[in-house]
């Protein structure tokens, strides 16, 4: 039985899919006064998207100033990439110049009576990040470039992934060899001085 080569890369996609980045999407409570935190650890020149919301408990009414947040995405080294103060929506979008952990802190204001917020938040990272129904439009490609066009950035993005890996490997290996060496040379001065007080050497 042949099968057609467009299914054939579709499941390709789907299966180096698996290895690649995902998307996290969350709902989460927010108490005045206090702070909600998320991490995503992101390549160098990784593509990252992410949109957040405040859920309106009065449908049909404009949202009290209580459920306004404060909204910062800073890079592992402190560097903003996002701000917003006083918001109930924002999405931000850039590529990672630092390889590590991403952070997007949400601040709810101090309020007497307390209020609890509701935030839904979605962050995307590596290839899901890209909207592939923009480019089939924008470049008006058939379903075929479509898939090999995803397939490349799976690939691509998979590859980038391996490298960042093996720079931590290499990394935690010379660690875990000076560890080692260090052990080793604290082990035989141990019983070079044991051997020396029992007048063995």
């Amino acid at each position: 039985m042949t099968v057609p080569i467009s299914n054939l890369v579709t499941n390709v996609v789907i299966i180096l899919g698996l290895f690649s980045k995902f998307g996290e999407s969350m709902r989460f409570d927010l108490t005045s006064g206090h702070t909600k935190c998320v991490s995503e650890d992101i390549n160098h020149n990784g593509m990252t998207v992410g949109k957040y919301g405040v859920v309106n408990p009065n449908e049909g009414y404009p949202l009290p100033d209580t459920h306004k947040l404060t909204v910062k995405v800073t890079s592992p080294y402190g560097n903003s990439y996002h701000q917003g103060d006083h918001v109930e929506s924002g999405n931000f979008a850039f590529t990672a110049a630092e390889a590590g952990d991403y952070t997007a802190c949400f601040w709810s204001p101090e309020h007497n009576p307390p209020a609890t917020v509701t935030v839904e938040f979605e962050w995307k990272t590596g290839v899901v990040s890209k909207d592939w129904t923009k480019v089939a439009k924008k470049g008006q490609v058939d379903m075929m470039e479509l898939e090999l066009k995803k397939l490349f950035d799976t690939v691509s993005s998979i590859h980038e992934e391996m490298f960042y890996l093996r720079e931590r490997m290499a990394s935690l290996g010379f660690i875990s060899l000076v560890v080692c060496l260090s052990v080793a040379a604290l082990q035989i001065w141990h019983l070079k001085t044991f051997f020396e007080r029992k007048k063995l050497l």
